[in-house]
């Protein structure tokens, strides 16, 4: 080695300086999807059931680096927790607005994915009916392209109501535990977006 030779890095010091920079960039991410506001105008409130529900909160779905859908969660009372919202009576809405394509299929499975996370598997079998019905109701779309809407829609003792478009995809689908299990997706204890769905709860961003 010469008099003037460049110093080697240890390989640790190496890994330790990838580990700071990947933490970093991570960190910036999840800050830029909390403070990323939604492009989509949703109502301040809606009438469902008889009932004039409030946009509780709105957010935007991030997987990865790519915008998938805008979601407003309309509710009969304001909530701040998953427990209040889970506990909460009477009607709801889930309203989304697609930010890119979205196959049907594709769509369908991770609604039904993000259900079984959320779920005993013995509460799971009991739904195995309505679960079929949510992915068919969206194989039947086969794809979503940026603006299309599409929802659901509770009302107690008369089940879960999809729409794409506006339009009512066939008979209300499921029980009243069955939407709560459609909640679980957002607000259960492997939620699909922590920043969604805190953003959700605490009237959203944008």
């Amino acid at each position: 080695m010469t008099l003037f030779s460049k110093p080697q890095r240890h390989p640790l010091t190496t890994l330790a300086a990838h580990l700071t920079l990947s933490l970093t960039l991570g960190l910036t991410a999840v800050s830029a999807a909390q403070a990323a506001p939604t492009s989509t105008k949703f109502e301040r409130t809606a009438q469902l059931g008889g009932s004039t529900l409030q946009l509780n909160g709105k957010g935007t779905r991030v997987r990865l680096v790519f915008k998938a859908y805008d979601l407003g969660l309309y509710t009969t009372k304001r909530v701040s927790t998953p427990a209040e919202l889970l506990a909460l009576p009477g009607p709801k809405r889930l309203q989304f607005t697609a930010l890119r394509e979205l196959p049907g299929t594709e769509l369908g499975r991770l609604f039904l994915r993000g259900i079984g996370d959320n779920t005993p598997s013995a509460q799971l079998t009991r739904h195995t009916l309505s679960t079929t019905r949510l992915i068919e109701i969206f194989s039947g779309k086969p794809k979503l392209v940026p603006g299309d809407t599409f929802a659901m829609d509770f009302v107690p003792g008369k089940g879960t109501q999809f729409y794409i478009q506006g339009q009512p995809q066939g008979e209300p689908v499921g029980d009243d535990e069955f939407f709560t299990l459609v909640l679980r997706i957002w607000f259960g204890d492997s939620p699909a977006d922590i920043p969604l769905r805190d953003a959700l709860l605490d009237g959203g961003q944008g």
